[in-house]
């Protein structure tokens, strides 16, 4: 009897230990489903933070000189961009593209280089038509920078001028730009005369990098066939024409003319065309009181005829109307026709004066920015 108790006692405890078991196993199981629920109700329940739109920066920044021609400009954002949204813009327009180069930064590439001198604003909108994030934020307020570009290099001024022909001069590159960018930028390469029998006048005033008045007449013969105030500076204006001319390969279609006035007597002017003496004439330079001075100077202003005014060397003041072929080369002083008993020796009040038939014939050859040698 007592056996069988101690038996069913086993039994019962048995039982009892299989319960606890099971219980415990339960537990777990209620705890790893926990553990595996939790991360995912908590990710439910955080909202992704709002960032606002915000321009952390440009470059260049405000205000920046000097900036390189072959510069790509960047707008970094403190957020992603809409696929939608609108994109900064440049003024003067630049052809170009804005593409990504991270999720929250900009890049403007141009087509070609900037233009040197140039001032641009890069705008970037802001309010109801500005720009706008990946979260429906909006730019608060249009933000502006303003710069600089670095103004153009000398020689490359050079080199595009004779590869289009406006210099005595033929420029061979030694390689090509790498992108479009570079075409403001020197390139290496090689200077050459056009013609072997150029004077020596003319040839010893070139000199490659430096500022010259071959190239300041060149300039001006670029400017006149272009449409643009002959000054002989070349700012943003005559850039834009001048890569634009390169890009098109538009050539100068005039011939180079070049003048020289002897006041070896006879006094006489010699005009050359693409290197070869074409045309000579006896002239008159200025009196020994108002003599006409040596040197070079483009042609920058002309007329068919004119009416000349000034002061005689005695104080007295001249009014001459019906001035015929008339080229300013320097200040006062011009090519021009004049009726004179004789010529060939001076007489004039520091013009250079030609028999009218003469100087028909050579008006044609000074458009502005043709040089003119006094000797």
């Amino acid at each position: 009897m007592a056996a069988h108790a101690h038996s069913r006692r086993g039994r019962w405890i048995s039982f009892l230990l299989a319960v606890a078991v099971l219980a415990a196993l339960a537990a777990a199981g209620v705890l790893v489903a926990r553990v595996h629920r939790s991360p995912t109700a908590a990710v439910a329940s955080v909202k992704p933070k709002v960032v606002p739109l915000e321009v952390i920066g440009t470059n260049p920044g405000a205000s920046a000189t000097d900036v390189p021609s072959s510069a790509a400009l960047t707008v970094d954002l403190s957020a992603p961009l809409a696929k939608d949204s609108p994109l900064p813009t440049l003024s003067p327009s630049v052809p170009g593209t804005w593409s990504s180069l991270s999720s929250t930064e900009l890049q403007f590439v141009s087509n070609g280089p900037l233009v040197p001198s140039q001032q641009e604003t890069l705008t970037v909108p802001g309010g109801p038509n500005g720009l706008v994030s990946d979260q429906g934020q909006r730019l608060a307020a249009t933000d502006t920078v303003s710069f600089t570009v670095a103004p153009g290099s000398t020689l490359r001024l050079q080199q595009l001028l004779a590869q289009l022909g406006y210099l005595p001069l033929n420029f061979t590159p030694a390689t090509q730009p790498t992108s479009p960018q570079q075409e403001a930028d020197p390139q290496q390469g090689t200077f050459a005369w056009r013609w072997t029998n150029l004077p020596a006048s003319l040839t010893s005033l070139w000199t490659a990098g430096t500022s010259n008045v071959i190239t300041q007449g060149a300039v001006m013969r670029f400017e006149d066939q272009n449409g643009l105030a002959t000054d002989g500076v070349a700012g943003p204006l005559v850039w834009t024409a001048l890569l634009k001319a390169a890009s098109t390969g538009a050539a100068d279609p005039q011939p180079y003319d070049y003048v020289v006035v002897s006041k070896t007597l006879p006094e006489n002017v010699t005009v050359y065309k693409d290197g070869a003496a074409v045309y000579n004439t006896p002239a008159n330079t200025g009196v020994p009181a108002a003599a006409t001075p040596d040197g070079t100077w483009p042609v920058y202003l002309r007329y068919q005829v004119t009416t000349m005014s000034g002061t005689n060397p005695d104080g007295s003041h001249y009014v001459d109307p019906g001035i015929p072929w008339v080229s300013y080369f320097n200040g006062g002083d011009a090519l021009h026709g004049f009726i004179r008993p004789g010529y060939g020796y001076p007489q004039s009040d520091g013009c250079v004066e030609m028999p009218p038939a003469n100087a028909a014939v050579v008006y044609p050859l000074t458009p502005r920015g043709t040089l003119v040698t006094v000797e």
